[in-house]
């Protein structure tokens, strides 16, 4: 009795240290190459210890289901090799925003998996592939690749941006991605973008800043451009003149607020003149800020 109740513990701790590695998710071949018989793993779909998500993929029964549990089963039931990519690894990346998208797999070979969109490849680019909480997934630089022409201007715009803030993707890294993938659907976009030729703003504070600009007749810069080592917010030539725009959002840790500093000194050392507005600057006493740069752009009139 002792003896099968120890087997019994033991088999359980097999489970429970199988499914804490991977967000509750077990494979048959996992479960077989850690000791468990075929009939303990049936025994166990029976009674809902473990719940079925893919042929050969479960869930440990007592696991709450999350994205993650679903996003690596549908990447598991793929075989090897397997990534999650598209929509799917914006969502998680956090470089897209809305409701989590379907799963989307990209595999060797064809797959048919229920609830999985499943895309063929003969074998993905070892740079394009990286590993996110746990989940094998293509890099955030592929995924903006895989995406682009699924995607608004605007909203792949947001997402080059999340990149970039989040990964520090730059634009190397997505130029590098386009030039391994001359036929990739938005590339033309995506490039554009990347290379900070498409003037977008990306959020409230930086609508608001432009459409004060064009109220008050002021010229309008170059925007979210990558000059010299960093993406800058705004940039005119003629004056040279870098403004930065202050969303507490991206500038509330000790590496932001470093960042700043050496982009100010960046911006000096190539003979910009240097601003930085916040929040309250352009949404509630947009007045000072505005009279500033008239008399900066007055020196060039």
């Amino acid at each position: 009795m002792l003896a099968v109740q120890a087997q019994t513990t033991t088999v359980e701790r097999t489970i429970a240290r199988l499914a804490s590695r991977a967000h509750g998710v077990v494979t048959r071949r996992a479960l077989i190459g850690a000791g468990l018989t075929k009939a303990e793993i049936e025994h166990r779909l029976r009674t809902g210890a473990f719940i079925r998500e893919h042929r050969g993929v479960f869930r440990v029964g007592h696991c709450a289901p999350s994205v993650e549990a679903r996003y690596l089963a549908a990447v598991l039931a793929c075989g090897v090799g397997a990534v999650l990519s598209g929509l799917a690894a914006a969502y998680l990346y956090g470089i897209v925003d809305g409701s989590p998208p379907p799963a989307e797999v990209t595999a060797r070979g064809k797959r048919r998996v229920r609830g999985v969109i499943t895309r063929e490849t003969k074998g993905l680019d070892a740079r394009d592939v990286t590993t996110w909480r746990g989940i094998p997934i293509t890099t955030p630089a592929r995924t903006l690749a895989d995406v682009a022409g699924r995607l608004s201007t605007y909203d792949l715009a947001r997402a080059c941006h999340e990149a970039g803030v989040r990964f520090r993707t730059t634009p190397r890294h997505v130029n590098e991605v386009i030039d391994r993938r001359p036929t990739t659907p938005g590339r033309r976009k995506l490039r554009r973008i990347a290379n900070g030729d498409e003037p977008i703003a990306l959020s409230r504070l930086e609508q608001r800043f432009h459409r004060l600009l064009r109220e008050n007749d002021l010229p309008l810069p170059e925007t979210n451009k990558r000059i010299g080592t960093y993406r800058v917010d705004c940039r005119w030539r003629n004056p040279p003149l870098t403004v930065e725009l202050d969303s507490y959002r991206f500038h509330n840790s000790r590496h932001a607020w470093e960042q700043e500093r050496r982009r100010e000194r960046e911006a000096r050392a190539r003979g910009d003149d240097y601003r930085r507005y916040t929040y309250a600057d352009v949404f509630e006493e947009p007045q000072p800020m505005l009279a500033e740069l008239r008399e900066v752009f007055a020196k060039v009139s």
